[in-house]
């Protein structure tokens, strides 16, 4: 639906409480928004943070299914990352999400890999993607928007991981310039924005074992009204800073340049409204089914700092299924 039919149908839905989901496109071409019923009707399933439109798992899984990866060549990669690099010399940005997909091939299907998968935010579409998130966009409690945004990440299993990774100057600079972008973003929409929780560590699981990644909690208050204009709000913060970077829209023409494939509905949003509160995700760790092969799509973000070959290992350590 375009925009005009998005803002109608999700102002229509607030006015009355009634609870229902959203999720819009990295370009915010594609913006759907239904109720928790008519979502699971057309095969949509969800679950944040134990909000969910289904009862019933379809079918049980003993296991997370393995995933066998061929990965994005780092020919390939170099070309989009030297792109990002020389305009990060030029100026043109401080901070850029660098992202590509990678084949895979699974024994399971999407359906399966959604009910296995552990994460705060789930959402299967159809038979056309699963996503498995750790990262939330906003939150809107009692009058107040939180954001978390997410920068950072190391092997855990590495000595002194922790220390290593809060200590890394580039990752240091990537994390703070993140902060300042939401801190913008939510100064739009929202009054007395601080930072009320500042590069916190959060461990995953995964098939592959552990990580480790920072984030911050930021905090602004909403105008008592906010319901009547939440659509704008959401809209208005797009796309989220974590995986777009600063500032946004010279760095969103870097994106399109670089990567030269459509994001799709990757590094959008999803999220509910539960009848009193917003919760809502970045989609993340996130894998599409394009005809009848699979594609698993992962970044990182790009500074002036960044090695090359340290990326593409990031994104390629990205490529994982949670497993609790």
């Amino acid at each position: 639906m375009n925009s005009k039919d998005f803002k109608t149908k999700v102002s229509r839905f607030l006015s009355n409480k009634k609870p229902f989901f959203f999720l819009v496109s990295f370009d915010k071409s594609q913006q759907l928004a239904f109720s928790f019923s008519d979502a699971e009707k057309q095969n949509i399933l969800f679950n944040l943070n134990g909000i969910q439109n289904h009862s019933i798992y379809h079918q049980k899984v003993e296991s997370v299914p393995k995933i066998e990866v061929e990965p994005y060549t780092f020919k390939d990669y170099l070309k989009g990352f030297e792109t990002v690099h020389q305009n990060l010399k030029e100026g043109n940005s401080f901070l850029v999400n660098l992202t590509f997909p990678s084949k895979i091939t699974s024994s399971l299907d999407l359906i399966h890999i959604y009910h296995a998968a552990k994460a705060k935010y789930k959402l299967l579409f159809k038979d056309n993607f699963v996503c498995f998130s750790p990262e939330c966009f906003i939150k809107i409690k009692d009058g107040y928007i939180y954001s978390y945004p997410m920068k950072g990440t190391i092997d855990a299993s590495i000595p002194n991981a922790e220390e290593l990774l809060l200590n890394d100057e580039k990752e240091r600079q990537e994390h703070n310039t993140i902060v300042d972008l939401i801190r913008n973003d939510l100064s739009i929409v929202a009054k007395e924005v601080t930072v009320t929780k500042f590069r916190y560590l959060d461990k995953i699981t995964t098939a592959k074992g552990d990580i480790l990644q920072t984030s911050t909690e930021i905090r602004g208050k909403l105008a008592k009204d906010w319901q009547k204009h939440f659509s704008s709000i959401l809209l208005n913060m797009l796309p989220a800073g974590s995986i777009s970077g600063a500032p946004k829209p010279k760095t969103i023409e870097i994106i399109n340049t670089a990567e030269n494939y459509e994001r799709g509905f990757y590094t959008g949003v999803f999220g509910i409204f539960d009848g009193e509160n917003i919760d809502s995700a970045v989609a993340i760790r996130f894998i599409e089914k394009s005809e009848n092969e699979f594609w698993y799509k992962s970044g990182g973000g790009i500074t002036h700092q960044s090695n090359v070959k340290e990326e593409y290992i990031e994104l390629l350590n990205k490529i994982y299924i949670p497993t609790f």
